[in-house]
């Protein structure tokens, strides 16, 4: 059977070219550009789709206008069963000229940092440190390597700071594009799609400069007035009020399919807009290549997070995918997987009702498996993931079959060096003697608790998870925050006061970190509040640390 051809023609915002001399009939518009000028989209039974881009508003026969602009009411039966057939792939369009070994926004090297986005006091306090830049100019010996922690010795009191804290590259992009295009739109309303990064520091000050929030990072629509709207239809939502001249930035853990569809029917450009992390858009193309391949997506992720609902929707277009918690969750999967029938069915949906794509049939979809994780969670508990399930696919199909069943090309190929490094590095400052350790971050933050879950499994209730100095009340005491992993046991409080230095040493060693969206000026904020409950002559001045820094560095 022949292949029949559609070619679909939109302008830089996505709006469709279409035949509008009659209002009440709106068709397909005629292709008005050369082939050549057509690039080949998907192809679905006998008929491929073929798209161009074109900026020739004006010079071509025909009206733009936006994909929810065309209704039933006024479109042809031809343009009407177009539109049905590009609905499931809209989220397709902004990257048809992106290749395999392309990324949306890849790090910018150091020369490239925009420093220049940083431009007044306030935000220049919030994200500049020269202390911060010292250490880990010393101590940084290679981005993805870490080294040897540093010793602050203020005298009075001294830090114990890993080699790795704080911003990593994915959130430093995120933060300079997000400035830039405020920037350079002056008039124009700049929405984010959800939290730029889980900092509040860093969203209120964006909020200062006249950004504004879809909806909040567990994707419920916002009213302009910042109240939560009543569902998706809320009138007052900003989702139903924006227009083609808005400017959205997608954050840095991604979007979901389903969030960017919604911003192509809206004429709303994203792909120069979009920080996505390349390396959580590596997990997405390692998902593609094994669903291509024939295995079960399993995404090592907490449901509720944006990063892992991003990549779980992106998973779920190529294949099967499933969301697992934990440790523990993975071993409920082992027993799916050991079981049959009826019984297999009963246990999946019981343990995983939810969490897996339209369509699931645990009968199959189970044969062959895939993990990839969300790149903010402990490494080694991705890793043991991965070899706990290996052991029950040996236990089942023997062990020179597993490769048949598991993808083990790879384990752990999917990781974010960047949180990587930032747990290695605190690895090694932990084995060090400290009176407390200080892990800081924003409370929705799931790399700062992957921080502090490492402090406390080595110093108990001598670990505090903070937001900022504020959170410091007394060398005695300290307010700590209790971050809600167990989702099916909330704490009944959200902070705490408790111990913080009693019965310290008469110079206590404090070890101090960052998450990966906690700003160097927080970090530097923290020591200086410390340091002013000691005595100004008991403390050696900032510059001689510095300078010892630096002349190291």
């Amino acid at each position: 059977m022949r292949q029949s051809r559609i070619s679909l023609i939109f302008d830089r915002k996505y709006r469709l070219l279409v035949d509008a001399s009659d209002e009440r009939s709106i068709q397909p518009c005629a292709s008005a550009l050369p082939d050549e000028a057509f690039k080949e989209w998907f192809s679905i039974g006998d008929q491929s789709v073929y798209v161009a881009v074109s900026d020739q508003n004006g010079s071509i026969p025909g009206s733009f206008r936006t994909l929810d602009s065309l209704t039933a009411e006024i479109c042809g039966d031809d343009l009407l069963r177009q539109l049905d057939l590009i609905r499931p792939r809209l989220h397709q369009l902004p990257y048809l000229d992106q290749g395999e070994n392309d990324y949306i926004f890849r790090f910018r090297t150091a020369r490239e940092r925009n420093r220049a986005v940083y431009i007044d006091a306030q935000s220049e306090s919030l994200y500049q440190s020269k202390l911060c830049a010292a250490i880990k100019a010393a101590r940084r010996t290679k981005e993805k390597s870490s080294g040897e922690p540093a010793e602050l010795d203020f005298g009075a009191v001294r830090y114990i700071i890993p080699s790795h804290f704080g911003f990593c590259l994915g959130v430093q992009n995120a933060i300079e594009r997000a400035y830039e295009t405020v920037a350079s739109n002056p008039g124009k309303r700049v929405f984010m799609l959800s939290e730029l990064i889980h900092n509040p520091f860093v969203n209120e000050d964006l909020l200062a400069r006249g950004l504004r929030y879809l909806q909040t990072d567990k994707g419920f629509p916002l009213r302009a007035d910042g109240s939560m709207a009543n569902g998706i239809d809320d009138p007052n939502a900003w989702w139903n009020n924006l227009a083609s001249e808005d400017i959205v930035i997608i954050p840095a853990f991604g979007a979901t399919n389903e969030d960017k569809a919604r911003l192509v029917r809206k004429g709303i450009s994203i792909r120069e807009n979009d920080a996505t992390c390349m390396l959580v858009e590596k997990v997405w193309k390692a998902a593609r290549r094994y669903a291509e391949a024939g295995f079960t997506v399993l995404i090592h992720g907490k449901s509720e997070h944006e990063e892992t609902k991003a990549t779980f929707s992106n998973a779920s277009s190529y294949g099967p995918a499933l969301m697992l918690r934990n440790l523990i969750h993975a071993e409920k999967l082992g027993a799916v997987l050991q079981a049959n029938g009826a019984e297999r069915r009963e246990l999946f949906e019981a343990y995983f009702a939810g969490l897996y794509s339209k369509g699931f049939n645990p009968e199959i979809d189970l044969e062959k498996i895939a993990v990839v994780n969300q790149t903010t969670l402990l490494r080694n508990e991705t890793l043991r993931i991965i070899d706990y399930l290996r052991s029950v696919i040996v236990s089942k199909y023997g062990e020179a079959n597993a490769d048949e069943h598991i993808w083990s090309k790879g384990k752990g190929d999917t990781l974010c060096y960047a949180t990587q490094v930032n747990q290695d590095a605190l690895q090694k400052a932990v084995e060090k003697p400290v009176d407390a350790a200080l892990v800081v971050g924003g409370k929705n933050s799931s790399n700062t608790f992957q921080l502090y879950r490492v402090c406390e499994d080595r110093f108990g209730e001598r670990a505090h998870y903070i937001q900022s100095e504020t959170n410091i009340l007394s060398l005695d005491r300290i307010r700590h925050y209790v971050f809600p992993y167990n989702l099916g046991k909330l704490p009944v409080s959200s902070e705490v006061e408790r111990p913080f230095l009693c019965g310290a040493r008469k110079v206590p060693r404090i070890l101090l970190t960052g998450g990966a969206s906690c700003p160097d000026g927080i970090i530097q904020q923290v020591i200086h509040r410390i340091n002013s409950f000691y005595p100004s002559n008991a403390l050696r001045p900032v510059e001689e640390i510095l300078e010892a820094f630096e002349s190291e560095a």
